[in-house]
């Protein structure tokens, strides 16, 4: 699974995209391996050591009620500079041979991890939540406001958001790895690891079934 670009660089990006006005542009190769097709896994051993020391220091806990839930208490996606959003900075990060309007994008080819399809146009690109939004709300977000929220569910930092097959993405819905992993279980040590991260990060509980199953996931690496 791709790592996600820094802050300082997704800022260049966008601050250069501002400039290009409204033509079809070529946006290049990122030289980022989310279009290889190889489904081989990129995560070092020390990654692995680390999400494992980082899983057993979260909090264990019963997963909390839907009460309360809605997709617009996690507002997306966000303006990320000229008629824009953040939904355009993933598919550009994660795509190959992209070609913008302006800075949205309209065309390029995209490797779904989750399914090792590959795909050909944006329209048929979901970006994922790694941890979905009902799922962070069942392991703690429903304390958050909705600007903390909002600051998760666009979170170009962590490895939140990736660009993945609809049917991958639709399949997943809001399930922790005790009840959904990818079909291509080539990339389950990077999902086991990118799904620690972003709950490390934002300091979201785990069930007992989905800690089990982030274990077995590791195992892997």
């Amino acid at each position: 699974m791709p790592r996600k670009a820094p802050r300082s660089l997704l800022f260049l990006l966008t601050a250069s995209l501002a400039l290009t006005g409204c033509e079809v542009v070529d946006a290049g190769d990122p030289g980022q391996d989310s279009g290889s097709g190889s489904g081989a896994s990129s995560t070092s051993a020390e990654e692995a050591k680390e999400a494992k020391t980082q899983l057993d220091a979260l909090t264990v806990a019963k997963a909390a009620t839907m009460k309360g839930y809605s997709r617009e208490k996690f507002p997306h996606w966000r303006d990320a500079g000229s008629n824009c959003d953040v939904r355009d900075t993933v598919l550009e990060r994660d795509g190959k041979n992209v070609k913008l309007s302006g800075c949205n994008v309209v065309a390029g080819t995209w490797n779904s991890i989750y399914d090792d399809q590959v795909i050909d146009s944006p329209t048929k690109v979901d970006i994922d939540h790694m941890v979905p939004l009902a799922a962070a709300w069942r392991s703690g977000a429903a304390k958050w406001d909705d600007d903390k929220r909002g600051d998760f569910a666009n979170d170009l930092d962590r490895p939140q958001l990736i660009a993945v097959s609809a049917t991958s993405n639709r399949s997943k819905g809001d399930q922790d790895p005790s009840t959904w992993k990818p079909p291509a279980e080539s990339v389950w040590c990077e999902y086991a690891v990118d799904w620690i991260t972003v709950k490390s990060y934002w300091k979201l509980s785990v069930t007992d079934k989905e800690k089990s199953a982030l274990d077995d996931m590791l195992r892997t690496c």
